[in-house]
């Protein structure tokens, strides 16, 4: 199998190292990932400026390549330039922080992800939850297991996955669920400061599962239980109920409901 491993927390991150370890279990493992942190960039891409790509070495052997740029633009690369050939599997994680509820579509991690369903290959984004000291090797162990699971059941060529790791504890996770993204969030923190010189600045809240409404079913609300959560993921974004709903609707683009001639 060949994979395409990618993250936003960048190159030099401890997830990122642990999953490259495990993942060469499963086969040829290229790694591809921001040379900074991209924590937060959503599907992001570079396009007014050059990106730059450095190769970084570890023991005498090559690891990877250092993009000053996005996650999805280390995907990109990874497909049409660096990897010899077309991954079987994309990887992004494993993330510093969970990437549940509607912090989906801002993370960086499961951009990475995405990107890679774009390219209509399998991908699967891992984060940990950091409520407690991370222990990046055993989460590791355990996504690559779940991976191993996820692909031998069949999914479709070009599925998207998100898998959260709720946090450590010597125990370990509960079990696995398979579960909904969570969407309602019942609040929103943005604390405001002064800086010395008089002038307000504000840092945005950074609690993703204590932010959010907890719904039972969903990747918030099992992470809080103690669970793994699986949740298969889809990029169309179409509301497709009120497309059809609309279909009849007659529209106007003149004044008075005029006809128009093109």
């Amino acid at each position: 199998m060949r994979i395409l491993l990618t993250n936003d927390d960048g190159i030099h991150s401890p997830g990122l190292a642990a999953l490259a370890r495990e993942l060469r279990s499963l086969g040829e493992v290229w790694v591809v990932a921001p040379a900074l942190e991209q924590s937060g960039v959503g599907l992001s891409i570079t396009y007014l400026h050059p990106l730059m790509v450095k190769e970084e070495f570890r023991e005498g052997q090559r690891f990877g390549w250092a993009v000053h740029g996005s996650p999805a633009d280390c995907v990109k690369l990874g497909m049409l330039e660096f990897c010899p050939a077309r991954p079987d599997l994309i990887v992004s994680g494993i993330n510093s922080g969970s990437n549940a509820g509607i912090n989906v579509l801002y993370s960086g991690t499961v951009a990475g992800a995405i990107e890679g369903a774009f390219f209509g290959v399998t991908s699967v984004a891992v984060s940990q939850s950091v409520d407690t000291p991370p222990d990046y090797p055993r989460t590791a162990r355990m996504a690559v297991r779940l991976i191993d699971q996820l692909l031998a059941t069949g999914p479709p060529v070009g599925s998207l996955w998100n898998i959260n790791f709720p946090p450590t504890t010597p125990a370990g996770p509960r079990g696995v669920k398979a579960v909904a993204m969570g969407v309602r969030r019942s609040q929103e923190i943005m604390e405001k400061r002064i800086d010395p010189r008089g002038r307000p600045y504000y840092w945005s809240g950074s609690e993703p599962l204590a932010d959010h409404h907890r719904e039972p079913g969903t990747d918030v609300y099992e992470l809080k239980a103690g669970y793994v959560t699986i949740t298969p993921l889809h990029f169309d974004l179409t509301e497709r109920a009120q497309v059809e709903g609309l279909r009849e609707q007659k529209w106007s683009l003149t004044e008075n409901g005029g006809t128009l001639t093109v």
